[in-house]
């Protein structure tokens, strides 16, 4: 549901077509925040999206805070066990595009 919200966001605000890959990944670790009136413990999803132009290199794609706003509310509204939402903003190299 994290990815289909990311993606979707990304589509609505008319940017699909100048990323080259985007996706959601959910970590193995939680976060303490709050949510309504109550605190909580909850998963963390970092999101990737990347502009390459032959895949042996790639550039993390600098998306305007309004963005990165609205799909992070999205996501921590919509999916009840996310509480915090960050972006990785690492090039290819020294990282790979995938999260393994």
């Amino acid at each position: 549901m994290v990815d289909e919200i990311y993606v979707n966001t990304i589509k609505e605000f008319g940017l699909y077509d100048e990323i080259w890959q985007a996706f959601a990944v959910f970590l193995p670790i939680k976060s303490v925040g709050v949510q309504g009136d109550q605190r909580t413990h909850s998963h963390v999803v970092g999101l990737r999206a990347v502009t390459s132009s032959d895949g042996m290199t790639a550039d993390w794609y600098p998306f305007l805070p309004k963005f990165l706003r609205t799909v992070s509310a999205r996501i921590c509204n919509q999916v009840r066990s996310v509480n915090r939402v960050v972006y990785d903003i690492t090039s290819k190299p020294p990282s790979t595009i995938e999260w393994e």
